[in-house]
């Protein structure tokens, strides 16, 4: 009988974009050059609502997520991803995307509640719901119809790395921020950069 095979390793989700709604975004990876999903199933889909802090239930397990639940996050992710993008560019959003956010953001989202019992001086805070996939949605959703019509969307800013799509919130202080992360393609760009000019050096000395 031959090895079983070794289960494929989970796939790491992004969490740099700085609100909900970018980090959600970035569950399709590389769209400008070969995209990838990071959501193939709704097992994926209660993984990354759990590690982004969006629900834990009683036993502190992962929400019960439906084929559906996936087939309906998958679509907002994209509305919220074009909807960003058209204003980062001033442009006129699609009707429809504008109509599926507000949809979503229409619903029930998760509820604050204290987790009992608890122990230590401070309760441990939880977002739960009756539904908590729909719930999570409806969360991301809110947050990115407050982020695109609100203050911060001339802080939104795509990683410059020709092979990176993450948005992010521009945090700095100078709001001279290029790179999603220093540890992702800020480096990758010092050292490509540091590589070139080395090159550059060798043919001028030769």
């Amino acid at each position: 009988m031959p090895p079983a095979s070794a289960p494929e390793p989970q796939t790491a989700f992004p969490f740099i974009g700085g609100r909900p709604a970018l980090d959600f975004v970035a569950t399709l990876g590389k769209r400008h050059t070969a995209p990838f999903e990071r959501l193939p199933d709704p097992e994926a889909l209660a993984r990354w609502i759990t590690e982004a802090g969006l629900h834990a239930g009683a036993d502190g397990g992962p929400a019960r997520i439906s084929e559906a639940d996936l087939l309906r996050a998958r679509t907002l992710r994209e509305a919220v991803h074009r909807l960003v993008r058209a204003a980062m560019l001033e442009e006129a959003p699609d009707p429809d995307d504008v109509a599926r956010v507000n949809e979503a953001a229409a619903l029930p989202d998760l509820a604050p509640q204290l987790a009992e019992p608890y122990d230590g001086p401070r309760p441990v805070l939880r977002w739960t719901a009756a539904r908590p996939g729909p719930a999570a949605l409806a969360t991301v959703a809110r947050d990115a119809v407050l982020l695109i019509g609100g203050p911060l969307l001339g802080r939104i800013k795509e990683c410059e790395s020709p092979t990176c799509s993450l948005l992010f919130l521009d945090d700095s202080q100078a709001r001279r921020r290029r790179w999603c992360s220093m540890d992702r393609c800020g480096n990758l760009a010092k050292v490509a950069g540091y590589r070139s000019r080395g090159r550059t050096a060798s043919t001028t000395e030769n």
